[in-house]
């Protein structure tokens, strides 16, 4: 044996790092992309009796056409028509699945694909998401946003066996979802910076290969976030493409890492404080623009791309007052403690909430 080959094997030996990846299987985007969902599903080898899981609108928007699909080609479907994000609903679903159920579609916005996702983990079967808007990343996400007792909690599962999301459905519905979907894509340029200085003061976990690629999608769209407008399909393109790269960045680092930081926490703050909050990324947007501008950032490019989607720039923009946003800001470390951010720990100075608010024009 040599002494190079001694070190090699010495050096291997030392080698610890280990890691599992969850990724969707299959995705499908683009135009008339609906009409793949019986393909799909042959595809998967998906068999027996499937749960649609819908809302009022998606019902008659997607719901409907999913279903007269899925029966043509031999499967046995239902329908579940839900309210919101609770664990109420998300309870009522898996005792359905108990029933005879052997898979879940969430055809929808955020609420039926965040209930079919997680009544899909705890019932231990698959799941298809079938967006109808693209107003946040969890469409492609291994995360779930469920309310419990009254507060919104961010729960663990697994990502979707596969998205289907068509962007002629996405660029006909409501602009401010898919505007809504760009500042949530556009806050993982401060989710990058809070996990980093996390990294650096903490020693946390990084994964730079999963950060690159979140940052990468940011500025993507950042730079060209005046190409994106109301009506037009290719910019619905643009941006699933770009919330699904966000979703693989999250299951590459095996955490919401890349995509939430110091600007979700405001989000979640506001959530808990405001009666009727705005749409989360356009909260998120907001926050954006104000943990930038404590990141010494360039918080102002932040806020003309936040303009030229179309987004919520400020307080107003949200439907606030000016102490509702402070009192946020001030609140919004207290969100998830144990993630650490530019905001650090413990609630922030008011003093300082309301200046940096005020220097970026938020308020």
């Amino acid at each position: 044996m040599t002494a190079d080959t001694r070190h090699d094997e010495d050096s291997n030996r030392g080698f610890t790092k280990f890691k599992s990846m969850e990724l969707p299987r299959l995705i499908v985007v683009g135009n008339d992309a609906l009409e793949s969902i019986g393909d799909t599903c042959k595809e998967l080898k998906l068999k027996g009796n499937g749960l649609v899981i819908c809302d009022k609108t998606t019902h008659k928007i997607a719901g409907n056409r999913v279903i007269e699909i899925l029966e043509d080609m031999g499967y046995h479907m239902d329908l579940k028509e839900i309210s919101d994000a609770s664990q109420r609903e998300v309870d009522n679903i898996v005792s359905m699945v108990k029933e005879g159920f052997d898979y879940l579609l969430g055809v929808g916005g955020g609420v039926p694909i965040d209930v079919a996702k997680c009544s899909a983990y705890y019932a231990g079967i698959p799941f298809i998401s079938v967006p109808t808007a693209a107003s946040h990343d969890g469409i492609a996400s291994a995360r779930a946003s469920i309310n419990k007792n009254g507060n919104k909690e961010s729960i663990g599962t697994h990502p979707p066996l596969a998205v289907v999301a068509d962007t002629g459905i996405i660029a006909r519905g409501p602009y401010r979802l898919l505007a809504s979907g760009c500042a949530d894509i556009i806050a993982n340029s401060t989710a990058v910076k809070d996990w980093l200085l996390a990294k650096k003061l903490r020693n946390e976990p990084y994964s730079h290969y999963a950060a690159n690629l979140s940052k990468m999608t940011a500025y993507s769209l950042i730079n060209n976030s005046d190409s994106i407008k109301p009506g037009l399909e290719e910019s619905a393109w643009v941006v699933v493409k770009a919330l699904v790269s966000s979703s693989v960045a999250m299951s590459i680092a095996g955490s919401s890492r890349p995509a939430s930081g110091s600007e979700h926490k405001f989000s979640h703050s506001l959530d808990k404080l405001v009666e009727k909050p705005a749409l989360h990324g356009e909260q998120c947007g907001v926050g954006t623009i104000i943990m930038m501008y404590l990141h010494g950032g360039d918080w102002m490019g932040i806020k003309t791309a936040l303009q030229a989607v179309g987004a919520p720039t400020n307080a107003r923009g949200l439907d606030l007052c000016e102490d509702e946003l402070i009192e946020a800001l001030v609140r919004a470390p207290e969100i998830r403690p144990e993630r650490y951010t530019i905001l650090g720990n413990g609630r922030m100075d008011r003093n300082a909430a309301e200046l940096a608010a005020r220097k970026t024009g938020v308020i």
